[in-house]
């Protein structure tokens, strides 16, 4: 439906009730040059997507751009106007505004708040009286905004997330009149009032082209207000058609008005407010984001039960980190948009319903609820009765969000989007397995069908042994058919896999998947690339990130050559660095701590002329730290779970223990099969290395990334802080946008 702007006779004081109470400018009356403008508000879509906006006079010829003619940035000492005559507010003078978190008023960009106010002139024009009466409303669809992560309600004035459920609903107003200065809009009802105020008294009336505060030198005082208006607790006074001021009526404020005013001050000066018609800025539709070409979902870990809203503010402080590291390092990439989406899957989940509840006892009870609401979770996903809900829970919610994605942007598949995840804690290891395919129960039966095979041949006769031994040469044969044939299907695998989306980045923040893939039997080889713990077929890089004093994290690469126990993990930049090398570009650090006698992995010679780092109390640390997640874990399970590690135990030098059977296949064979058995189960034998060399191997690309120590930090206290410290680091923002903004990887950020 089109409006016609007719002219309009100067002077005019009244506006038509019902409709024009609300929205003067649906039957705006233009002056000038801007008479007989038309604007459809049937489709705002096409109102926004035209570029130039384009604009027909009564006579149906193209008019010149609209918004090129009225666009304008206004100081706080200086307002040009364009127009010559008081009229209505037109879309691009309103902003609207949102509160989030019961902070200030923040403007939504200019295409949004354009999208908001076309839709608000499209529901009351079809709701004429929708706030004088309670009639039937006629409801519009929402407007999408923010990158469309969010919804505007505009009948219920409220912002709602479109990908994740949040209690508190974020309040949205529209802005006419705004505060000097600050530029923060009056309550929406009041500036109501005052702006058909201005109308009824100064329509058609004659503006100064400019304003300049700094020039006005007579004394304002409340004889010289042409006009004046009382509100419910404020009264505004109009001194021309462009000096607006608020006044308080409060007690304090009328008695300090009139000291001052007898010392000689001015009204206005003394304890007025200066108010301004229309924002600072012009609405543009070309304020907006580009098209995501990345979206990041961020899974939590443990503890979600506690405070379900958690990963949402979480996500939210590490997409503000985020935004700023865009603004200061990747200013360039105006065509890319990062997205990042919380996945919260743990409310939804049933697993015993509340028998832990009933069975805790009352005292301490507090502290047994926290651990109820947090650690129980580490021991639900480790019970083959819980696992699989826990794994389809997160699986069903990262292709929910995925597919509403799509459908919401059906351009990110077509233009290529990429997928990465950045998951926490226990969220590391689930999101693993998920992807990776692990199967605890499959391995378990592996792990006692070899047990059975090794126990039978203790009641047998030397011709039931031979029999046997040419029954497991030939098994052996089969195995290793079955391995060529999985190797030649890993491109076509038979059930298609779990997640919807190819992942391209893996980030682990405080992540323990190092403990449990070694308590699995993963042991170091001689591989050099991630394909020895998580296939590149399956994500294309992983990274493993943690602060030096979380002690939840653990280290992953000495899980692929054993040696890098002892080289330190990759620091991470400093946000505030300048010309930092660039991560691939850093050679291995070795951490060259104090021999000890029980293990055999701190003596190998440094294969780089890298320095020494100076920490070497850290290195002492890490090097425990390896010890403990691949030696000690299969010392661990032959005291108490040799059915679970007793195969892991043998290698090609322990002849006595695989009855020599393993001879027959040679060293290389026996590696291939290492490999492929690990991209295919997601597990690994220990070897000893047969190579004089070995120590000079290097990883491809480097896994494990270590935040840097503050310099006043207390290791005590950050290691309670530090598991939930990566939210809100600037560094890891930064580091995150580092790798997947790729067109950056081979330059250094200024």
């Amino acid at each position: 439906m089109s409006l016609v702007n007719e002219s309009m006779e100067a002077g005019m004081s009244s506006v038509q009730p019902g409709l024009d109470g609300h929205l003067p400018l649906l039957h705006a009356r233009h002056h000038g040059s801007q008479d007989g403008l038309v604007l459809d508000l049937d489709s705002p879509e096409a109102y926004l997507d035209s570029s130039p906006l384009e604009y027909r006079d009564s006579d149906g010829n193209n008019a010149s751009p609209f918004y090129e003619k009225r666009k304008r940035s206004r100081s706080n000492s200086s307002r040009h106007r364009f127009n010559e005559v008081v009229t209505e507010l037109v879309p691009e003078e309103v902003r609207w505004f949102y509160k989030e978190d019961k902070k200030t008023w923040k403007p939504f960009l200019g295409h949004d708040s354009l999208k908001i106010e076309l839709m608000f002139r499209k529901y009351c024009e079809l709701n004429p009286g929708a706030r004088d009466s309670d009639g039937i409303e006629i409801n519009l669809e929402p407007v999408c905004v923010r990158g469309g992560l969010y919804e505007v309600d505009l009948k219920e004035r409220k912002c709602c997330p479109v990908y994740w459920k949040q209690q508190d609903h974020i309040p949205v107003m529209r802005g006419q009149w705004f505060i000097d200065g600050t530029w923060l809009p009056l309550e929406e009802e009041e500036s109501d009032q005052i702006e058909l105020e201005h109308l009824n008294h100064f329509r058609g009336q004659q503006m100064q082209d400019t304003f300049e505060t700094d020039l006005v030198v007579k004394t304002v005082d409340s004889k010289d207000a042409i006009h004046s208006h009382k509100l419910s607790r404020t009264h505004v006074d109009w001194h021309s058609v462009e000096e607006v001021y608020l006044y308080s009526d409060a007690t304090t404020s009328k008695i300090a008005r009139t000291v001052t005013q007898k010392l000689g001050f001015s009204k206005a000066s003394s304890s007025g407010t200066r108010l301004h018609r229309g924002y600072v800025e012009e609405a543009s539709p070309e304020d907006r984001p580009p098209h995501t070409t990345h979206v990041v979902f961020v899974v939590h870990g443990i503890g979600q039960k506690m405070d379900q809203g958690r990963i949402i503010k979480n996500t939210a402080m590490l997409r503000e980190g985020v935004r700023k590291m865009e603004e200061r390092h990747f200013s360039e990439h105006n065509d890319e948009h990062v997205e990042f989406l919380p996945v919260e899957w743990r409310s939804k989940l049933t697993l015993d319903g509340d028998t832990v509840e009933t069975i805790t006892p009352d005292k301490v009870r507090g502290l047994r609820d926290l651990l109820n609401s947090s650690a129980m979770d580490i021991m639900y996903y480790n019970s083959p009765l819980y696992r699989d809900e826990i794994t389809k829970g997160l699986t069903e919610e990262l292709n929910r969000l995925y597919s509403l994605f799509c459908s919401r942007n059906p351009e990110f598949e077509e233009r290529g989007g990429e997928v990465s995840i950045v998951s926490h804690s226990l969220g590391c290891v689930i999101t693993y397995d998920i992807m990776t395919g692990w199967d605890p129960v499959r391995f378990c039966l592996q792990e006692l069908c070899a047990v059975e095979e090794e126990q039978d041949l203790h009641w047998t006769s030397y011709e039931e042994r031979q029999l046997v031994d040419q029954l497991k040469l030939t098994r052996n044969r089969l195995r290793e058919l079955e391995n060529q044939l999985v190797k030649l299907e890993a491109s076509k695998p038979s059930a298609p896999p779990a997640l919807k989306f190819k992942v391209e980045n893996f980030f682990c923040m405080g992540s323990p998947l190092a403990v449990f893939l070694a308590l699995r039997g993963i042991r170091p080889g001689t591989s050099c690339h991630q394909d020895h713990i998580l296939p590149t077929s399956i994500c294309n890089r992983l990274f493993n990130v943690f602060h030096p004093t979380d002690p939840v994290a653990y280290r992953l690469e000495p899980l692929i050559l054993k040696h890098y126990s002892n080289v330190a993990p990759v620091q991470i930049h400093w946000c505030s660095a300048t010309n930092p090398t660039h991560y691939d570009e850093i050679r291995p650090t070795f951490l060259n701590p104090v021999k000890d006698p029980a293990s055999d992995t701190e003596s190998i010679p440094s294969p780089s002329t890298s320095p020494v780092l100076p920490r070497k109390h850290y290195g002492e640390s890490i090097t425990s730290l390896g010890k403990a997640s691949i030696l000690g874990a299969a010392s661990i399970g032959k005291g108490i779970g040799g059915i679970l590690f007793s195969r892991f135990s043998r290698s090609n030098s322990q002849p006595s223990v695989s009855l020599g059977l393993e001879g027959v296949v040679n060293a290389e064979e026996e590696e291939e099969k290492r490999s492929e058995s690990q991209s295919s189960y997601g597990l690994s034998t220990m070897t000893r290395p047969t190579s004089p060399t070995i120590e000079s191997l290097e990883l491809e690309r480097r896994i494990d990334f270590e935040l840097r120590e503050g310099l006043v930090e207390s290791r005590y206290w950050s290691a309670v802080t530090s598991h939930t410290s990566y939210w809100c680091s600037h560094d890891i923002a930064l580091f995150l946008l580092t790798f997947i903004y790729k067109q950056n990887e081979k330059q250094m950020l200024a």
